[in-house]
């Protein structure tokens, strides 16, 4: 027969679970802080100007050329007359191209920092730069091509092509743009850092000697999480999915650190079936207990709504913040729930933070 916990057992189980690693919440610090220092290592998105790659040369003068062979047709009495000013016109092109494309290159980075405007203005100064030092390079030569006007004709037809090209690279960027965030978004989602793991261990197996009832929520409770992580990226859930989720995680928290975590729910039955990406809520419930509970040693609150509202769904998260702040994290896990959001919601989604009267709020806003 199983003796019942006595109130002192039961008490001592947060300390007894977080041994080894005192007031360690969550997956390490949180889901997202334990990659921050590879992330931060990592190689930062490409830049629209990033053309050093074989296939964008190639496809770049193909298509150079093929805009030239194309105009000397118009004025190309027959083939053989088309053909030598073909080759006239690839004497110019062919620099200009591979000079436009070194100088990108070269300056990916720098070009790439500037707002559109000046990354518009960039290429194209850049293109009608480029193709007027190509023509005076080839100017001793006596091109008839080049006409009555050798410097000035190049210099338009090359920030025109320079314009076509950037736009290209633009169309490519977004094209690849929500690949590589899926691709970064499910590695987040999918790897889960072991101190939480172990701490829930932990707790189960303290709880098994005096409450193998509760050790048994304990383990669904950690079971149901782990599933959520490793569901595909693409899928979408509902907020009440998310919502039994987050309390799933809370119940976890709540019994180890006991009375020094006090929650708040304050749900809309109506905002459930808000569509949201998986583990939306879980990283922000963990922030909060995190900095608004882990560093007080009296323990904070933490407050979740959620309410319809003009046909859309608003859900806010707060914490009560500790006189002795915590160590600061990397933000990544608002950055990417942010970023999950508006992939998903595009400029339907809002995400907000404030810090204001003791407490920091966190508060989303989707499409019903």
């Amino acid at each position: 027969m199983t003796a019942k916990p006595s109130a002192a057992s039961l008490s001592a189980l947060p300390a007894a679970a977080a041994a080894g690693e005192p007031r360690s919440t969550g997956f390490g610090t949180t889901l997202f802080d334990g990659l921050a220092a590879s992330e931060a290592t990592r190689r930062a998105p490409a830049s629209v100007f990033d053309v050093c790659h074989v296939g964008v040369v190639l496809r770049t003068l193909l298509f150079v050329e093929a805009v030239s062979a194309v105009g000397v047709l118009f004025s190309a009495p027959d083939a053989a007359a088309w053909l030598v000013r073909v080759a006239a016109a690839s004497a110019v092109t062919l620099p200009g191209v591979l000079l436009w494309l070194a100088v990108a290159c070269l300056l990916k980075e720098r070009l790439g920092a500037l707002p559109p405007a000046g990354r518009w203005s960039a290429a194209l100064a850049l293109g009608a730069t480029c193709a007027t030092a190509a023509a005076a390079l080839v100017l001793p030569l006596g091109l008839e091509l080049l006409g009555a006007q050798p410097l000035l004709a190049p210099a338009l037809a090359g920030a025109g092509c320079a314009g076509v090209v950037y736009g290209w690279l633009e169309l490519r960027a977004r094209a690849l743009l929500p690949a590589d965030t899926t691709a970064r978004l499910a590695e987040l989602q999918s790897r889960i850092r072991p101190h939480f793991l172990f701490n829930t261990l932990n707790t189960a197996l303290a709880l098994v000697r005096v409450d193998p009832a509760r050790a048994e929520i304990v383990l669904e409770d950690l079971a149901e999480l782990f599933r959520v992580a490793l569901t595909d990226i693409g899928e979408s859930v509902t907020l009440g999915e998310e919502v039994e989720l987050a309390q799933r995680y809370l119940a976890i928290e709540q019994i180890r650190f006991g009375e020094r975590l006090k929650i708040q729910w304050e749900l809309d039955a109506d905002a459930a079936g808000a569509r949201v990406p998986p583990l939306i809520l879980q990283p922000l419930v963990e922030n909060a207990v995190r900095h608004g509970v882990e560093p007080a040693d009296a323990g904070g609150a933490i407050r979740i709504r959620t309410r319809v509202k003009l046909g859309r769904v608003l859900v806010t998260i707060a914490n009560s913040v500790p006189a002795a702040p915590s160590r600061p994290g990397s933000g990544m896990a608002l950055k990417n729930v942010r970023e999950r959001l508006h992939l998903m919601h595009d400029v339907a989604a809002q995400f907000e933070t404030r810090h204001e009267d003791g407490q920091f709020r966190v508060q989303l806003v989707v499409p019903l």
